[in-house]
């Protein structure tokens, strides 16, 4: 008699260990877009927009799309004319995305596959929140930017109105995991979201860390009342 074997749901811990996060997201893969689009109504469309923008990016420039997933905020880019490069950790995010006929590399974010001074621009987003050593990460997005070269990180902030930041905090931790469980292959995965959101620093206190990592002339932008945060900065020449 035949039988179908079940895997696991996956949910990481927020010791971020890289073989989690990474089974994690293999686990979530198929329907990652689907469930992010639903689950921001809508506004993940307008998130890797501005974040195209805050990059300010020329045709013929080489950038990174760090923790890029299936490609879809890669393609994005590309709309500037720049040529793009998705790298991420999950095998199973970028398998999802082969489709979409942008380069892709398996690479992690803590020790990046690209020599020194490769990019113009590095870009990550929704990921950063994600891996194990943060400071880390961030030089190494560093050493492989051009001098003169700039990065934009994308990422889940905290809302700046009192109010809506206590209705964002409760969507976070109730509402969210339900609506993850009506689309998405694995929810459990989204009770991660909401617990890493809620740990993740502020805006002020991210771009200290993004300083501290020798990023110049950090600055940042709230994005829908700081539900998100675009920090930018740049890499002395």
């Amino acid at each position: 008699m035949a039988t179908t074997e079940q895997r696991e749901p996956i949910r990481a811990s927020l010791d971020k260990q890289p073989h989690e996060v990474a089974s994690m997201f293999d686990g979530v893969a198929k329907r990652y877009d689907l469930t992010n689009t639903v689950i921001s109504g809508g506004q993940d469309r307008y998130w890797r927009w501005a974040t195209r923008r805050a990059l300010a990016l020329r045709p013929g420039e080489r950038v990174l799309d760090l923790a890029a997933g299936t490609g879809v905020s890669t393609v994005e880019l590309g709309k500037s004319g720049a040529w793009c490069v998705a790298a991420d950790f999950s095998q199973g995010m970028l398998a999802a995305g082969r489709f979409r006929q942008v380069p892709m590399v398996a690479g992690d974010a803590m020790a990046l596959p690209f020599a020194d001074d490769s990019f113009d621009a590095v870009t990550i987003s929704f990921g950063l929140r994600n891996v194990a050593d943060i400071d880390l990460a961030l030089r190494e997005m560093l050493r492989v930017t051009k001098p003169g070269g700039r990065v934009v990180v994308c990422e889940f902030s905290t809302p700046v109105f009192g109010p809506f930041r206590t209705v964002y905090m409760e969507y976070l931790m109730k509402a969210l995991p339900r609506v993850a469980r009506a689309v998405s292959s694995n929810p459990d995965a989204y009770v991660y979201l909401a617990e890493s959101i809620r740990a993740w620093p502020n805006q002020r206190r991210l771009a200290r860390r993004i300083a501290d990592a020798g990023w110049d002339s950090v600055q940042w932008r709230d994005l829908t009342g700081g539900v998100v945060a675009l920090h930018r900065g740049y890499k002395l020449g």
